[in-house]
């Protein structure tokens, strides 16, 4: 199951793992642009959903046709997300636009996984794999970033807390952090990025599929093994020294 299916790293990572045979539930809020990634690999088995993962009934709904579709669920891919408004100083962000991001990238992850986990727990064999879209904001925040910087650093203690819990029932979690990944999201990017001391500057950024085959390599392990957390970024991006 990927969330956020449709468009980007969702996209990108969905069609790498219809390519490498797996049966994938692409999840979104627009059917159209979840057949659009279908439609890249026609001949891989794909259930497109219309979901709102901040919604519970949406969720529900997402893992009850999965299950119906294919009979079980061996990952998900928690990758729905949003930026927000991006560029608003603090006391000037809308309380409207901190909960919509709080909801999606933070809420919408943790339904995703209590679902997963009460699926992978009675489903037999028993257990499977989460992998969480954390970022680089995880670690270090860009200017002027506050929600999706404080979602990201949540998810890395969602992703310690769910890997901790899923151990009893074969339940291997673990967090993909990335990096200036070439999207329409980041593609401001590559024509100014506003930087730590004021200025705005491009910035480099890394195919998208280097992304996707990472997470297909966390996602093919054996559950006895675990990529914990993982970063991948654009090489001459500012990460290391960032502000």
């Amino acid at each position: 199951m990927v969330t956020g299916a449709g468009s980007g790293v969702g996209r990108a990572v969905a069609t790498e793992l219809l390519r490498a045979g797996w049966s994938v539930a692409l999840a979104g809020r627009r059917v159209e642009t979840l057949e659009g990634t279908a439609a890249l690999v026609p001949d891989g088995a794909a259930l497109a959903v219309r979901t709102d993962v901040s919604r519970q009934e949406d969720v529900a709904a997402l893992f009850a046709a999965t299950v119906a579709r294919f009979g079980r669920i061996d990952l998900l891919f928690n990758n729905a997300g949003t930026f927000g408004p991006g560029g608003v100083p603090v006391e000037e962000l809308p309380y409207d636009a901190w909960r919509h991001v709080v909801d999606t990238n933070l809420n919408g992850a943790f339904l995703c996984a209590q679902a997963a986990f009460r699926q992978m727990k009675e489903q037999d064999p028993r257990g499977g794999r989460i992998i969480n879209n954390g970022s680089i904001s995880a670690h270090t925040p860009r200017p002027l970033s506050v929600a999706y910087t404080a979602t990201k650093h949540a998810l890395t203690g969602l992703t310690k807390a769910l890997s901790l819990d899923g151990r009893p029932y074969d339940i291997a979690v673990g967090q993909i952090d990335i990096g200036n990944a070439a999207t329409d999201m980041t593609a401001r990017m590559q024509t100014g990025a506003l930087q730590a001391n004021g200025s705005v500057a491009p910035e480099p950024v890394m195919d998208v599929a280097d992304v996707a085959r990472t997470v297909r390599h966390m996602a093919e392990l054996p559950l006895e093994a675990n990529v914990q957390f993982a970063t991948v970024l654009a090489t001459a991006m500012p990460y290391v020294g960032r502000g």
